[in-house]
């Protein structure tokens, strides 16, 4: 064999390594970096909504949005599967993870379908919103929607006139009650009289579903009607109801995830505030690993985001409805939390024992 056919014979074989190296699954670590030679545009991304679906005006919204950015950005096109019901989680999954490079899993209730099809296709990404997976390729996507709701719990404890504040929440599951703690514990903090009902679960109500706008519109009708003139939503669809209920009573609503006060514009002039939960971050900065091919997966990597990281805080719009001197405190609470001086309960039970400092 000649020099330069000896060299073309070893580059063959470089070519070759180099190619069965990019077939295989990923690291112990977690690590699924994208093949450098791929380009921006020819990746492909997934989303399936849980049963709240796209036109929540809230979490599964706020989810695609971050998606929207990507494709303003890089002209990747999103593919989005809706779920109707909970059956419809696995083969949505499924679907989407065949040809994408990252297929996202909206909602703490998507978990088990998640891993299930993750372990079924482990050269694929997935990222898992609301819940925690150590399984290699799938990335936890979660928040502290504690402290962001402690400080609609401080909104809300100082605007009652009638010392009655109600929740209502979506699903019982942890997550959910993570926002029920944390707005007790803000109610608590500034008016624990107020906080009573919180605390003893009068006047904490939950849906059992995340789409029925006209449950959530009875179970604030009830509140309202049994004295509570501020009550606070973490119930995706539902809230829809609750909104409708606030302005037909004349009483205050609080919104979440999104600026409702501005997705869903027709009751602006009864939202105090929203408990914004960037979830359309998380979606980005994820899609972002996998095109900058940075994307880490698995136990150790978990995206976790609160106040401090800027993955929840108060609606810019609060100023609409809320005094000043409230939204002062509010931010005085907010800085504490930041500055590790207040750990804000994230279980109900936890309410009971928490006591804030003076700020």
């Amino acid at each position: 064999m000649n020099k330069k056919r000896l060299i073309a014979a070893l580059s063959a074989v470089a070519v070759i390594a180099t190619l069965f190296a990019g077939c295989t699954g990923s690291s112990d670590s977690g690590d699924k970096k994208q093949d450098s030679n791929k380009k921006a545009s020819d990746i492909k991304v997934g989303m399936a909504t849980d049963q709240g679906g796209l036109g929540d005006k809230s979490f599964n919204d706020s989810a695609y949005e971050g998606l929207q950015e990507i494709q303003k950005e890089y002209g990747i096109k999103p593919t989005v599967l809706q779920s109707k019901q909970q059956e419809n989680y696995e083969p949505n999954l499924k679907n989407l993870g065949k040809d994408c490079d990252i297929t996202f899993a909206v909602g703490a209730m998507m978990k088990d379908s998640a891993e299930k099809v993750a372990k079924d296709m482990p050269d694929k990404n997935f990222a898992l919103i609301d819940e925690v997976s150590d399984l290699p390729n799938i990335k936890s996507l979660t928040f502290k929607e504690q402290e962001g709701s402690f400080l609609m719990g401080v909104i809300a404890g100082s605007m009652t006139k009638t010392n009655k504040v109600g929740f209502i929440g979506g699903m019982d599951i942890p997550t959910i009650q993570r926002f029920e703690a944390g707005y007790a514990a803000g109610v608590k903090a500034v008016n624990p009289a107020a906080a009573e009902g919180l605390i003893n679960d009068t006047t904490v109500k939950y849906a059992g579903n995340f789409t029925d706008s006209n449950k959530g519109y009875e179970l604030a009708k009830a509140l309202y009607n049994d004295g509570c003139d501020v009550i606070f939503h973490a119930a995706g669809a539902v809230g829809l109801g609750m909104f409708k209920a606030a302005k037909e009573t004349g009483n205050w609503a609080i919104g979440v995830d999104q600026d409702q006060a501005e997705s869903v514009p027709e009751y602006k002039d009864v939202i105090l505030s929203s408990m914004i939960k960037k979830v359309d971050v998380a979606t980005y900065d994820a899609t972002k690993e996998v095109i900058e091919g940075t994307f880490k997966a698995g136990k150790g990597n978990e995206m976790v985001l609160g106040l401090k990281e800027g993955g929840v805080d108060m609606a810019l719009t609060t100023k609409n409805n809320t005094p000043e001197d409230v939204i002062k405190l509010a931010e005085k609470y907010k800085q504490a939390i930041i500055d590790g001086k207040i750990k804000v309960p994230d279980t109900p039970e936890e309410v009971k024992e928490f006591k804030a400092p003076q700020i």
